[in-house]
């Protein structure tokens, strides 16, 4: 008589805490609000006018007596308005028990993203010679605004030091913040990094349209160049290096020009 075939071993089921998988609750309504309130807070438009109704009722004017825009004023707004966005960024960080440094290194190492941004100064530059070749060949008309009105304050050595701190401290550490942290809280809340990565480009890019229509274009694509290396690595310091030294090169070549 045969033996009756043995029962086939039994394993204990995992139970949900031993999964790895992780499971993204659901976003609630008053997180995406309060998510959509942050990122227009940090955007730069409210501490903007904020800042310059501050200057303008302190008596400072925004041109000079001869109509041209004025160094001191454009600088104080800068940096005035890079002191509040960077307050308010740490705020809401904390607020939500984020830690600072990881949104600035992420797991990174810092000497490595800081080699990454070096390295893509001279790719954000022939990134921007290209995209104005095609523009200009594709619609000449978009070259609408021939001398850029920030080379026109630069008319002393003095116009010259203070903008090469303007650029890199309001230019590419203020905006790079920004950046990062809009994309941040579109990639928690709002739809996705890459959503946050579009939509801040597209203002990025108008936010420099006294500049031109063909320059408001190329300054876009630099803003979805420095979003996707954020978004890729999780780390600021790579696009704020390439973004400083990028316009701390427009500034030589303005003042060599010059």
């Amino acid at each position: 008589m045969l033996d009756p075939a043995p029962e086939p071993p039994s394993f204990p089921l995992a139970s949900p805490s031993d999964s790895q998988v992780s499971v993204r609750r659901p976003t609630l309504p008053v997180e995406r609000l309060g998510a959509l309130i942050e990122v227009f807070l940090c955007s730069g438009f409210p501490t903007q006018l904020l800042v310059f109704g501050a200057l303008t009722q302190a008596g400072l004017s925004a041109r000079g007596g001869d109509g041209s825009l004025s160094p001191a004023f454009i600088a104080a707004w800068a940096l005035t308005d890079m002191v509040l966005v960077l307050g308010l960024v740490y705020v809401f960080l904390r607020a939500h028990g984020e830690e600072v440094r990881e949104f600035v290194v992420g797991e990174r190492r810092p000497a490595r993203e800081i080699a990454l941004g070096l390295l893509l100064i001279p790719a954000a530059f022939a990134g921007v010679v290209l995209v104005l070749a095609i523009v200009l060949v594709l619609r000449p008309s978009l070259n609408n605004v021939p001398v850029n009105p920030f080379e026109r304050m630069m008319q002393t050595p003095q116009d010259a030091a203070v903008f090469a701190l303007v650029v890199m401290l309001a230019g590419g550490v203020r905006e790079e913040v920004q950046r990062g942290f809009i994309v941040r809280r579109f990639d928690q809340y709002l739809g996705g990094g890459l959503v946050g990565v579009a939509i801040y480009s597209v203002v990025f890019g108008l936010g420099h349209i006294e500049q031109g229509y063909a320059a408001a274009i190329a300054t876009g694509g630099l803003g979805v160049l420095w979003g996707c290396v954020y978004y890729a690595r999780r780390s600021i310091i790579a696009p704020m290096i390439s973004h400083a030294g990028f316009n701390l090169g427009q500034l030589v070549k303005y003042v060599s020009l010059g």
